[in-house]
């Protein structure tokens, strides 16, 4: 397929735009495809801001670019404007070392974790991997230390730690987050499955009430940031609070991790989502106020329209 050039110039405007680039199916927050989720997974491990382009929006771009980069399938990433490759090499390459390389960035030690499998846990492993087969358990590990247990044949870059006679393969940067790490079976009323406890990960967002926000406020022990769409905040302010427009968002990442952040939208729901972005950015003290500007209308100011 051979480009009309305007497009070529497009589709290289964007490959050029940032140092670091992935066409993907998409967005970083909602992957929509599992190739296309663990590449972000594996850039999430070893850099913090690149661009990703969704190419399920435009159908230009998503055909376009195999073209451009003569390479068949999304996701394809992108450093320095140079293709690296789609989803399978972008997780080789962060097990090898070579992604953080490829950075300008240390690759991780490749140091072997420390965990313990229970005996539940193990019996559970043991009955879900086929006899004879070649697929083995792995574990990952993302930014914001959220696992991800797969199945899938060992590629032999990983690291492999073992617990109560049970193998499990991790990349590079995942072991590293993996120290300690407790793995056990649960199986109740909500379910069962695999559990971890990594002591590793940071606090978990706390969830507050209105009650406990003015508390807060009224200490001076807290910043308020309000994610609610301009209309919104016009219609119902919350005085003092931080935005996240014309820069904020860049300045309040670069604030010291432990600063006390309060996360505020209409009913508690899209703010929870932005709290979880700012603790994976290694925040320690963040939380999300449960009812919103809603609860504080009916609970702390009846002045406060409601809408």
């Amino acid at each position: 397929m051979s480009l009309d050039p305007a497009l070529h110039a497009r589709i290289h405007g964007l490959v050029t735009s940032q140092r670091v680039v992935l066409f993907m199916k998409g967005t970083r927050q909602s992957p929509r495809c599992g190739f296309s989720a663990a590449a972000v997974g594996a850039l999430d491990a070893v850099v913090d801001d690149y661009l990703t382009i969704d190419v399920l929006a435009d159908e230009e771009v998503r055909q376009g670019i195999k073209a451009y980069g003569n390479w068949p399938t999304i996701p394809q990433l992108y450093i320095d404007g140079d293709l690296i490759g789609g989803s399978d090499i972008i997780q080789q390459m962060l097990n090898t070392g070579d992604l953080h390389r490829a950075l300008g960035l240390e690759p991780p030690a490749r140091i072997t974790p420390r965990i313990a499998i229970t005996e539940a846990a193990a019996k559970a492993i043991r009955a879900a991997i086929p006899d004879g087969g070649d697929e083995v358990l792995h574990l990952a590990i993302d930014g914001a230390f959220r696992p991800q247990f797969l199945l899938k044949p060992a590629s032999g870059h990983e690291i492999v730690a073992e617990s109560n006679g049970i193998r499990v393969h991790l990349d590079a940067a995942s072991a590293c987050r993996a120290d300690g790490l407790e793995i056990d079976w649960v199986d109740g009323v909500r379910g069962q499955g695999l559990t971890i406890r990594n002591p590793n990960a940071p606090p978990t967002v706390e969830a507050i009430d209105v009650v406990e926000l003015k508390r807060r406020l009224d200490a001076g022990a807290v910043t308020v940031v309000d994610v609610r769409p301009a209309d919104d905040r016009a219609r119902a302010p919350f005085p003092g609070a931080v935005v996240l427009e014309d820069g904020e968002l860049e300045r309040l990442s670069a604030l010291p991790k432990d600063t006390p952040l309060a996360f505020l939208c209409h009913f508690g729901n899209s703010s929870r989502g932005a709290a979880e972005h700012f603790r994976s950015l290694g925040f320690t003290r963040v939380a999300n106020v449960e009812g919103g500007i809603d609860a504080w209308s009916r609970e702390i100011d009846p002045t406060v329209p409601r809408y």
